[in-house]
C-alpha cells in the first residue's frame, strides 16, 4: 500500500470519529454553557496529552515548530471548538453538518497558499463541485437562506481548515501524536482558568446524557481522532487527504439520526452518492507537493 492510500484510510478514520463531533456537542451544549464545553474539552484532552508526551519521552518543540503549534491551536484546539460550540446551542447538528461541508474546500486552499501544495485544475474542479454540492442542500434545507448561527459555522470551518493544514504538514517532522499533544500543552495555560471560571459561574450541573457528549469531544473529538487526521494528512497529502471531509457532513447527519433522533431524508441520500462521486473523481487528479 503506498503512503497516499495509507493517508487516505487513515484520514478516513480521522473523519469517521470527527463526524460524530457536532451530534456530541449539541448533546453536551444541551445542559452546558458552549464556551465551558468547548474549552473544557481541549482542557481535558491537554491533560491527556501531557500523560502521553511523558510515557513518549517526547522532546520539546524547536521555536519554529512552536510557532507553527500556536496556529494549529488557535484552530483546532479554540477556534472550532468554539465557533462551532457556540453555533450548536441554536441550530440542529444535521444543519451545522451541511454547513460544515465546505471544510474540504478551505483545508485544500490553506495547504496550498501556505505551504506550495498545487493542485491541478481537474482538483479544485472536484472542490469545488463538491462544496457546491452540499451548499446547495444547506441551503435547500434552510429555506433558501443562512442563519446567523451560521456565521459561526462558517468561522469554525475557517479555523479548522488553517489549524489542520499547519497540523498537517508540521505531522511530517513531528508525528500526529505529538502535534496535537504539544499544541493542546500550549493552550492549557490560558484555557483552564477560563474554564473553571466558566465551571463555577455557569455551574455544571448537567445530565448524564450532556456529560456522554463532553466526554465524547474531549476524548475523541480532540484528542485520538488528530492521531489518525495528522498521520493521513502527512502521508498523502493536506490537499487530497482533505477531500475525504466531503463524506462527514454524511456520516454526522447519520449520526445525528441515531444519537438524537433529527430527521434523515432519502435525499440526504441521493446527495451522499453525489459526494462519493466527487471524492473518487478528486482523486485520480494530480496534486504537486512541496518537501517538508
Amino acid at each position: 500500500m503506498t503512503d497516499e492510500s495509507k493517508g487516505m484510510w487513515l484520514g478516513a478514520v480521522g473523519v469517521a470519529i470527527f463526524s460524530l463531533t457536532l451530534p456530541f456537542t449539541r448533546m453536551a451544549v444541551a445542559d452546558l454553557n458552549p464556551v465551558f464545553v468547548a474549552f473544557g474539552r481541549a482542557v481535558v484532552a491537554a491533560l491527556c496529552a501531557i500523560i502521553l508526551l511523558w510515557k513518549l519521552k517526547a522532546s520539546r518543540p524547536s521555536l519554529a515548530q512552536w510557532k507553527a503549534l500556536a496556529v494549529t491551536a488557535l484552530g483546532v484546539v479554540v477556534g472550532f471548538p468554539l465557533f462551532s460550540s457556540v453555533a450548536m446551542r441554536y441550530v440542529p447538528a444535521s444543519h451545522g453538518a451541511i454547513v460544515l461541508g465546505i471544510l474540504p474546500l478551505a483545508t485544500a486552499v490553506f495547504g496550498a497558499l501556505r505551504f506550495g501544495e498545487r493542485p491541478s485544475l481537474g482538483f479544485w474542479l472536484a472542490a469545488l463541485l463538491g462544496s457546491a454540492i452540499v451548499i446547495v442542500f444547506a441551503m435547500s434545507q434552510g429555506g433558501g437562506g443562512l442563519q446567523l448561527a451560521d456565521l459561526a459555522l462558517l468561522a469554525a470551518v475557517v479555523a479548522a481548515a488553517m489549524g489542520y493544514a499547519e497540523g498537517g504538514r508540521l505531522s511530517q517532522t513531528m508525528g500526529g501524536q505529538r502535534v496535537i499533544c504539544w499544541a493542546l500543552v500550549l493552550a492549557l495555560p490560558i484555557l483552564l482558568p477560563i474554564t473553571v471560571w466558566l465551571g463555577w459561574h455557569y455551574g455544571i450541573n448537567a445530565s448524564p446524557k450532556a456529560w456522554f457528549g463532553f466526554a465524547y469531544v474531549s476524548l475523541f473529538s480532540m484528542f485520538i481522532g488528530f492521531f489518525f487526521w495528522y498521520k493521513g494528512l502527512a502521508l498523502g497529502g493536506i490537499a487530497r487527504v482533505g477531500q475525504v471531509q466531503l463524506l462527514q457532513p454524511f456520516l454526522s447527519l447519520l449520526g445525528a439520526a441515531l444519537l438524537l433522533g433529527e430527521t434523515l431524508e432519502a435525499s440526504n441520500m441521493l446527495f451522499a452518492l453525489a459526494v462519493l462521486v466527487v471524492v473518487g473523481f478528486g482523486r485520480k487528479m494530480a496534486v504537486r507537493r512541496q518537501p517538508a
